[in-house]
């Protein structure tokens, strides 16, 4: 459908001229605007044939007018107009005026067609009011264009209505023109154009990612767009007809084989069966069968948005390479072979983002397509694309010196003239033909062109298939992107020649901020739990592919659905390194784990559980939060087997005693964290520095004084050897007993009374002055 919506300025004008009658024969176009308003009307045109008149035919245009403005139009007219000016090169159809911001009534570019006995005009019997919608149906007849020049060209058409319009608050009424739609009409020779044009139709086969963990999926998106009324069904269908080049995002191609084998949606956390199994089967068959005449290019997994990673430096830019591994070692299935592609568009397409995209990854080949638009570069540095569209674009930022790159022509896609209407099926075929039509009739030799959509530019695909039927026209030979790196006799091509990498400016916005946060965040989880496996090439591939379908381009214009598929996948891989994990007494409540260090140096044990199916190798760090004396020897790694535990004895140290605030995280081989730290307290309960000095010196004094002792003790007694008992009148030899009680009187008369009798009751002392005066100044004193 092609819409022209057509405004008039907001201007009163001086002269107004008042239309007098309805005549069948059209008046000239508008000559008043008698309103402040801008009555709006939109003019489509559903129908253009021939689409390449020779000279002589007569074009029949059928289409509709809806009026989507508040007031109403009276005597509605719909008019065929023209541009009286032969169009010879391509360049002159790159400077067709488009839509000016100006009064309809100003603009006379495409003049209306005077012929009171033609079919050029039609009118209607009743006014066209608010939202009404009126067909016409015009058939022009050769000489009804009063062409001045005869020769083949291109043209620029139209359709113009006009119409009868009062404004309600001047009262003031005036005929004007109220819409206008207009197309490019080649126009051929009766005989063959001078060489066919070798045309390589790309059509991209990509959707959205909505395939989550195992058999879930977000929405039935994918199973719509592949139904036959759907864009994917639609764009398949082009090539049971048509030569074309599929340009295939292969993350698309596992979620049609993961829903052809069954699936779940999962919605509003509710999940059911999904609807689209048989569609999804007989979509892909489908695809395998047109790889027999269509050739296949596939895109980095996922279809990354590359200008986006790149800037985003590490890990983002990392994915890039990953993308392409993905795709180099993606099994395609079937005989068919199929060639690696990267896609870059204008601003992205920049000398360094192609280097650091086609180069660097695992199984890169010599062969490998890479697709650049020609609107890419400005104009005047646009590389010419004749007579072939193969370059070695410059690349001075990369490991290479230039890289071998494919360069569609954006011009066949343009559609227009108008750019409201530049990816309307009608304007977009005849833009086209009008495009390959100049080519094929000037100059000389084979010429090859490529046409690749660009991304978002046909929702429905109905655009698309406009433009594949263009491959039909009699001066265009279909081919497939395969002809470039393939030896075809049938369609040599020239050697590629250097010439500079792009040089327009990013225009369109990538992955928003916070989508590269998620993709980031993801990244290193994943990065994380593959680091964990003893053995890596046993991770778990969909978790891999996961992360790669998180950077497409389609997420542009669906951050809610991106933010779902990133929160999700990374939940998934959480649960995963939850799995390994440090086994405390503080189970799950988190709660800090305690320690004690009962002396300088002291050791405690940590014990880490593995409940993956894999073998692990991994340590523990063990870091100080609050204080900077507490030292702990490097841990060794370890490989713990699935289900199991290892036990880390943790060798600690500490200068001060009290309390130390730690955490303890498991680590990877990369030194990749796994999880989240737990919180450790060691209580240090030794001496400073100070104190053990104080200890030492103690000791060393207390032992030093009892050497002295006992050695000057010895001397004594090596100088004074002890007598023999009874010669020393101050050791006398102990009493005998026996002889005591020899000396004993036996008629209990005490036979020493001067001696006290010990088993007698003793007398208190008795204390006078005298006996205190008798000692002072005594000798015995």
């Amino acid at each position: 459908m092609f819409r022209r919506r057509l405004r008039l300025c907001a201007s009163v004008g001086a002269s107004l001229v008042i239309a007098a009658s309805v005549a069948a024969q059209p008046a000239p176009d508008a000559v008043a605007s008698p309103s402040a308003e801008d009555p709006v009307v939109d003019v489509t045109i559903d129908s253009f044939t021939p689409t390449a008149p020779k000279v002589g035919d007569q074009v029949v245009i059928t289409g509709r007018v809806t009026n989507t403005s508040s007031a109403t139009f009276g005597n509605p007219q719909a008019q065929a107009c023209v541009v009286d000016k032969r169009l010879t090169t391509r360049a002159q159809l790159a400077a067709i005026p488009t839509e000016a911001d100006q009064p309809l009534r100003d603009r006379n570019d495409c003049v209306g067609l005077n012929n009171s006995d033609s079919t050029t005009f039609q009118e209607y019997d009743a006014p066209l009011a608010p939202k009404a919608t009126v067909p016409f149906r015009l058939v022009v007849r050769w000489s009804d264009w009063d062409l001045k020049s005869k020769q083949p060209g291109a043209y620029t058409v139209g359709v113009r209505f006009r119409g009868d319009y009062t404004n309600e608050e001047t009262g003031q009424t005036g005929r004007i023109s109220l819409g206008l739609a207009r197309t490019l009409m080649p126009v051929v020779p009766a005989s063959p154009l001078p060489r066919k044009v070798s045309t390589a139709l790309v059509i991209p086969l990509r959707h959205r990612p909505t395939l989550l963990t195992g058999d879930r999926f977000t929405n039935e998106s994918l199973a719509d767009a592949l139904a036959p009324t759907g864009e994917l069904g639609r764009l398949l269908a082009i090539g049971k007809t048509r030569k074309v080049t599929w340009l295939v995002d292969p993350a698309m191609i596992d979620e049609v084989k993961r829903m052809a084998a069954g699936y779940r949606v999962t919605e509003n956390n509710q999940t059911r069966a999904g609807k689209g199994q048989k569609v999804a089967a007989a979509w892909f068959a489908a695809f395998n069968a047109s790889r027999a005449r269509n050739p296949v290019v596939l895109l980095p997994y996922g279809d990354p948005d590359v200008g986006s990673l790149i800037d985003g430096g590490a890990p983002l830019r990392d994915l890039v390479g990953q993308t392409r591994t993905a795709t180099e070692q993606f099994n395609l299935g079937g005989p068919q072979y199929f060639q690696s592609g990267l896609w870059l568009e204008n601003g992205s397409a920049s000398s360094r983002n192609l280097a650091a995209a086609s180069t660097g990854y695992a199984g890169t080949k010599p062969d490998d397509v890479n697709l650049v638009p020609s609107s890419a570069w400005t104009p005047d540095a646009r590389p010419a694309l004749a007579p072939t569209p193969m370059y070695d674009i410059t690349t001075p930022e990369g490991p290479v010196k230039s890289v071998r790159t494919v360069i569609a022509d954006s011009a066949l896609t343009a559609g227009g003239p108008d750019p409201t209407t530049a990816t309307d099926p009608i304007q977009v075929r005849q833009r086209f033909a009008a495009e390959t039509a100049l080519l094929a009739s000037t100059g000389k030799g084979q010429v090859t062109v490529v046409a690749l959509p660009p991304r978002g530019w046909d929702e429905t695909g109905q655009t698309t298939a406009a433009l594949a039927s263009g491959l039909a026209l009699p001066w265009t030979t279909p081919i497939g992107l395969d002809v470039f790196y393939r030896a075809d006799p049938a369609h040599p091509q020239a050697k590629p020649v250097l010439a500079k990498g792009p040089n327009v400016p990013r225009s369109t916005p990538g992955l928003t901020a916070n989508q590269l946060q998620q993709v980031k965040a993801l990244a290193t989880a994943t990065s994380t739990y593959v680091s964990l496996l003893t053995d890596r090439g046993r991770a778990d591939e969909s978790l891999r592919r996961a992360l790669l379908r998180s950077t497409s381009t389609t997420w542009r214009g669906f951050p809610d659905e991106s933010q779902r598929f990133a929160t999700s996948e990374l939940s998934s891989v959480s649960y995963l390194l939850g799995k390994v994990h440090l086994v405390t007494n503080a189970g799950a409540s988190g709660r800090e784990l305690k320690v004690n260090l009962s002396g300088s140096k002291g050791t405690f044990p940590l014990t880490i559980a593995n409940e993956l199916p894999l073998s692990v190798r991994v340590r523990v760090v063990v870091r100080s939060v609050n204080r900077s004396d507490l030292r702990i020897e490097p841990v060794q790694i370890r490989t713990i087997p699935p289900g199991q535990k290892a036990t880390y004895q943790i060798d600690a140290s500490a200068e001060q005693n009290g309390l130390i605030r730690a955490e303890a995280q498991i680590v990877t081989v990369d030194e990749l964290p796994v999880g989240s730290s737990r919180e450790l307290v060691i209580q240090a309960a030794q001496y400073g520095s100070v104190g053990w000095i104080l200890v030492g010196s103690a000791v060393a004094l207390l032992f030093g004084t009892s050497a002295v002792r006992i050695y000057r003790r010895v001397r004594s007694e090596r100088r004074n050897p002890t007598p023999e008992p009874g010669d020393d009148p101050l050791h006398p030899a102990p009493i005998d007993p026996a002889a005591l009680a020899l000396d004993e009187p036996s008629n209990g008369v005490d036979p020493h009374p001067d001696e006290p009798n010990p088993l007698a009751p003793a007398e208190p002392l008795r204390i006078t002055p005298e006996s205190l005066k008798e000692g002072v100044g005594s000798k015995d004193g």
